[in-house]
């Protein structure tokens, strides 16, 4: 299951997009949360930063490949540090919370997807398979993060965060674990 960015903004540079969403650095992981308008992206992201994670962009991210092929977002200059937060308005987190709060680029490092509880039919819901997100040419891991009330979503985010880095050791909980069902069930 793949999906493609498509340009969002008009441009000749083959190596620069923009997206909507909020990118934050979490544990050293470049996440970028997307979901519907109104879902509770920057909320989430305040929630994080609280937590002392970091804020890259908000709302639109800037996306472009480095010389290494690397993806990394930023945050366009105007809206750079700050964050629109339903009933609060625009905060600058810079002012807030300080320079540790927000970063002014982060390489992207996976794509988490808030998706509403009316629309969680396909979410994988043992982690055994590896959905993909491509942007720039790049493909990044994609987890899909089903919404509904009273749910931990910044608890959440942070152990998605943590997983990512235990993949990138060659470490898959989910994969360890179908493999130790699977001899259990072997065994006579």
């Amino acid at each position: 299951m793949k999906r493609s960015l498509k340009r969002t903004r008009n441009t000749k540079d083959k190596g620069r997009t923009s997206v909507h969403g909020v990118l934050v650095d979490i544990y050293g992981v470049g996440v970028l949360i997307q979901g519907p308008s109104g879902v509770g992206k920057s909320e989430t992201a305040l929630d994080l930063i609280a937590r002392s994670h970091r804020l890259v962009a908000d709302d639109l991210v800037l996306v472009h490949k480095d010389a290494a092929g690397q993806v990394l977002g930023s945050s366009p200059e105007l809206s750079r540090y700050y964050i629109e937060v339903r009933g609060l308005g625009l905060l600058n987190i810079r002012d807030l919370y300080g320079a540790a709060a927000v970063r002014d680029m982060k390489k992207i490092d996976m794509l988490l997807e808030l998706v509403p509880f009316d629309n969680i039919a396909n979410i994988d819901r043992l982690g055994i398979e590896i959905f993909e997100y491509t942007i720039l040419g790049k493909k990044l891991p994609r987890v899909r993060v089903p919404l509904w009330k009273g749910r931990n979503l910044t608890t959440i985010i942070e152990v998605a965060a943590r997983n990512q880095i235990l993949r990138w050791a060659g470490k898959h909980s989910a994969l360890e674990f179908e493999r130790m069902h699977s001899e259990k069930m072997c065994v006579p």
